[in-house]
């Protein structure tokens, strides 16, 4: 979370709102580990990282849908280790995302 403390209190300090995505959950491999944090503006500015690649896109889409109904969200991403390959990418896993609205 530290890694964002900055850009938070930047966003808000511009009256924006603030959505915080954070890995709650790992199977198998992952990118980021548990309880890395990515947040997303009213804006749609991002920081931080919980995947990596589409990922991350399908976040801060999940992460402005928060920011306009206020209600948080946990969401699943993940892929088989054989699909992993076949896609050119070096391992499976999954993670569990859970999104919700900072309060300023």
């Amino acid at each position: 979370m530290r890694d964002v403390l900055d850009q938070i209190d930047r966003w808000q300090g511009e009256g924006k709102q603030v959505a915080v995505a954070t890995v709650v959950k790992v199977w198998g491999s992952a990118p980021r580990p548990l309880g890395s944090k990515m947040v997303v503006s009213s804006d749609g500015e991002m920081a931080g990282s919980v995947s990596g690649g589409c990922v991350e896109g399908a976040v801060a889409e999940e992460a402005r849908s928060v920011l306009a109904s206020g209600e948080p969200k946990l969401v699943h991403f993940g892929v088989s280790d054989d699909r992993a390959w076949a896609v050119g990418l070096s391992c499976g896993g999954q993670i569990e995302v859970f999104i919700e609205t900072l309060e300023s």
